[in-house]
């Protein structure tokens, strides 16, 4: 004969089952809704700058823009080539300041001095410098470096502009490097250390290699950082209306698109204005590609 469920069971099987009346699943799916609703509040004001920011910049697109000097107040044409070129030579010196203390900082943290009171104030201090604000290292490096001549006799200069961007830098790459190698299994380590590989070995051929995805990932979201800052350079790189010409440019000021785009804005041109839209357009089509490109590298190294 075939059982039967007592009166408790089914009622007990019932109670399993989903119940879309049910006052927890009609609350759960009213606080879905609502954090529905602020995730989508949340994404409105990125939508809704980058959709101004295309509509103002994209039809001042054009080969111009990137081959000509900006014009003079109040005249027709003219580009931002300069201050393009002189966004890659400040990001380039930046990265090239940031990228060996970086990496060479979160590799002594992860690799030779995990626990201590030394590396705890180190990841304290990069913790408390990933929230200083901007400003505060551009008047820093002015202080320093641009006021006081220090860099041959050379006040505002590329060069200088290229220190503030790196101090921006320094804290997502070191923390990134220490993550990303604290990923990497012992076990190769010891493996390594086991056949007879030095500590730099195994550090350079086995750990390293294993962690690049996402020390480069750190790197690359550093990058689009810094490549957005404007109050650093307004203290250290000024601006210039000329092409950066050979190595001494680098002690002269230059022009970057985030000063220009805060010089242009404030001016009462029309032709002025649009090279700022346009500007900011070029500018947020490299940092989100910059964004794009650090997401295909973490999911690398998901894989």
């Amino acid at each position: 004969m075939k059982p039967t469920l007592s009166l408790k069971s089914q009622r007990t099987a019932a109670d399993l089952c989903y119940n879309p009346g049910h006052s927890r699943n009609i609350f759960n799916r009213f606080l879905t809704l609502i954090a529905g609703v602020f995730s989508l509040i949340a994404v409105i004001p990125l939508v809704l700058v980058l959709s101004y920011v295309i509509i103002k910049g994209v039809s001042r697109v054009n080969l111009a823009l990137f081959t000509q000097l900006p014009p003079a107040p109040g005249l027709e044409g003219g580009g931002i080539g300069n201050a393009i070129l002189g966004t890659f030579i400040v990001t380039i010196i930046a990265t090239l300041i940031a990228i060996p203390v970086g990496v060479g900082g979160g590799i002594y943290l992860a690799e030779y001095a995990r626990e201590g009171s030394f590396s705890r104030f180190i990841r304290f201090g990069t913790n408390v410098l990933a929230g200083v604000p901007s400003i505060i290292t551009g008047v820093f490096v002015y202080n320093i470096i641009v006021s006081t001549r220090l860099i041959i006799g050379s006040s505002y200069s590329a060069i200088a502009g290229g220190m503030a961007l790196s101090i921006l830098m320094l804290p997502t790459v070191i923390k990134t490097t220490d993550e990303g190698l604290k990923l990497v299994s012992d076990n190769l380590r010891k493996g390594s250390l086991g056949v007879g590989a030095s500590k730099f070995v195994t550090i350079t051929q086995i750990t390293l290699p294993m962690a690049f995805a996402p020390i480069a990932t750190g790197v690359i979201l550093s990058i689009s950082r810094a490549a957005g800052e404007t109050a650093p350079l307004i203290f250290t790189a000024l601006f210039s209306y000329y092409w950066p010409s050979g190595t001494n440019s680098l002690f002269d000021p230059i022009a970057t698109l985030s000063v220009l785009i805060y010089n242009f804005s404030i001016e009462p041109y029309e032709v002025q204005n649009e090279l700022a839209w346009a500007a900011s357009f070029i500018l947020v089509v490299f940092i989100l590609a910059m964004n794009i490109f650090s997401r295909w590298l973490g999911r690398l190294a998901s894989k």
